[in-house]
């Protein structure tokens, strides 16, 4: 199983100093790997198609509302599901000291436990070693099976200028977080990528 996680707005909680509301963390998970080299091939594919460099990234931030639709609409075809996990940082108790990335990472994660097999976590970012150490301690010993194994294989730290599926990932949080926002598109993008979702949780609950 492979899942790509990325995230939207940020950790601080200085919310009326330039924090955001939320902090929105998503996961898209392929549980059959011929699937997501397909959708991987796709998304190449409609980069050459539309002329875009080799280099280009989807990013939902930077690009058209067009262009997240034919995003959104190409790869829907395919066969991932994603889940979603919305800290709204203005219920947190002052006694939450917990790194809010690494907490919710830890909860979307323990949302998708039952379907969790042998799994190897991609996170976007050029994060340290010791990021990437921290959180697969941490996520080891959050997700144990019946038998006691962890269900996560192995964390890793891709650059999402050349990993399409962490492009997948941030299109797919993006859409997320804008159903949360009170612009006039704001659930357009979500809709087109429902059929996909398996849980999108606010917390605290």
């Amino acid at each position: 199983m492979l899942l790509f996680i990325d995230e939207s707005g940020d950790p601080g909680l200085k919310i009326g100093a330039g924090s955001s509301k939320y902090f929105i963390v998503a996961l898209v998970a392929f549980e059959d790997h011929d699937e997501a080299l397909a959708a991987d091939d796709r998304i190449a594919l409609l980069r050459k198609e539309q002329g875009f460099p080799v280099r280009f990234e989807f990013h939902f931030n930077k690009m058209k509302p067009s262009y997240r639709r034919m995003f959104l609409e190409t790869v829907a075809r395919y066969n991932f599901f994603y889940s979603g996990v919305v800290i709204d940082k203005a219920k947190l108790t002052k006694s939450f000291k917990e790194s809010i990335y690494k907490y919710a990472c830890g909860l979307l994660l323990e949302d998708v436990k039952p379907r969790l097999n042998n799994a190897i976590v991609v996170v976007d970012g050029s994060e340290s070693m010791r990021f990437r150490q921290e959180l697969k301690s941490y996520l080891v010993r959050r997700l144990k099976g019946d038998s006691g194994k962890c269900l996560v294989k192995d964390v890793r730290v891709h650059d999402s200028t050349t990993n399409n599926l962490l492009q997948l990932a941030d299109m797919v949080v993006g859409a997320v977080a804008r159903s949360f926002s009170v612009k006039k598109d704001s659930r357009e993008y979500r809709s087109l990528i429902d059929h996909r979702e398996m849980n999108v949780e606010i917390w605290p609950k």
